[in-house]
């Protein structure tokens, strides 16, 4: 198989090369990115590399020939900052889904595979699992919500005017490795948050919403999941995330909290939306409004169609983002992916 990975340089991009290099099925690998990483090192060794801006007004004419005679084509490429400006975050998030479907028609790609969301959903009780036919409508108060539903309105289009072509979407939760915890720190924080602190000073009692409970998994368990899509030409819509539920119940301990108090998630919504008005952090409120609102999901049909099971847990994958974000890890091959 020939794979092209859009995106290839963050969070998860270096999780699925890393996959990739490992599979004996795999004989050629393209990468597109809008910064060239080292190519000289692992894992983005070994990969033909395209510096494509896929927003950009000639992405399609830049995209397709790049993409033809692939098996299939992984679709990551996403802007989360600056989110102060929306229509830069919605030229690369949805104007760039847009293209790189064009692109993939006009290359007679056999197979589209794209980075959904937990996100895309909309709202629902946290005292159930859903599937993957819950209305994915979006949070309407989170432009990253908002841009992805608008991106699986783009993708229900697109297969409904090719039903000869194979199309996947993965739907994770938060998605966490050590590598990435530079990255996730600039994107979520920013330089004026500090955080070599966290998970090494006792916090005693620590302020928590109990309708804060959300799903993660480590990058390199979703990175399988997209290898196992791939493989198995597996059409439709996939749940990806690893247990336990994280919470109020077993986050605080990775922070070092003894106990937690049950904040009202209004509290914490209007001293994020301050701190993020005055760019003292980088998180808009909408995150807030995501974790409180966003279904848990149910990922039993990624576990019966694909075979896939996380290798390690929610747990595990928050606490190695929690390392990275203190010691400052981060991937110098990758410019997404820079240490602190």
């Amino acid at each position: 198989m020939k794979i092209a990975v859009i995106g290839a340089t963050g969070n998860v991009g270096t999780a699925i090369l890393r996959r990739l290099h490992e599979s004996p099925d795999v004989d050629g690998i393209v990468g597109v990115s809008r910064r060239r990483p080292d190519g000289a090192a692992a894992p983005y060794h070994n990969v033909t590399w395209h510096q494509i801006d896929v927003g950009d007004r000639t992405a399609i004419d830049e995209l397709s020939p790049v993409l033809r005679g692939v098996d299939a084509v992984i679709h990551l490429a996403w802007l989360l900052q600056p989110n102060h400006q929306e229509s830069v975050l919605y030229r690369t998030n949805v104007t760039g889904t847009a293209n790189l479907l064009a692109a993939a028609e006009l290359a007679g790609v056999p197979h589209v595979i794209c980075a959904s969301s937990v996100g895309a959903y909309s709202p629902a009780s946290k005292d159930t699992r859903v599937d993957e036919t819950w209305p994915t409508g979006g949070i309407h108060t989170s432009h990253y919500s908002r841009h992805k539903a608008a991106q699986e309105r783009l993708l229900d289009g697109f297969e409904a005017r090719h039903p000869q072509i194979t199309v996947s979407r993965l739907r994770p939760g938060l998605i966490f490795q050590g590598a990435a915890g530079s990255e996730i720190g600039r994107y979520f924080l920013g330089p004026f948050v500090p955080k070599g602190w966290l998970g090494r000073l006792p916090l005693g009692l620590l302020p928590f919403p109990a309708r804060l409970q959300f799903q993660a998994v480590h990058s390199d368990d979703v990175a399988e999941a997209y290898c196992q899509v791939a493989a198995q030409q597996a059409a439709g819509a996939f749940n990806i995330a690893a247990e336990p539920v994280l919470g109020p119940d077993n986050l605080p301990s990775l922070l070092g909290a003894g106990r937690t108090i049950d904040l009202p998630v209004s509290v914490l919504r209007s001293a994020a939306a301050l701190s993020w008005r005055l760019r003292v952090q980088r998180s808009d409120p909408g995150w807030v409004d995501m974790a409180a609102q966003a279904p848990l999901m149910s990922t039993e049909r990624a576990r019966t169609v694909l075979g896939w099971r996380a290798k390690m847990s929610a747990m595990e994958a928050a606490a190695d983002v929690i390392r990275g974000l203190g010691s400052g890890d981060g991937l110098s091959q990758s410019p997404p992916l820079s240490p602190r």
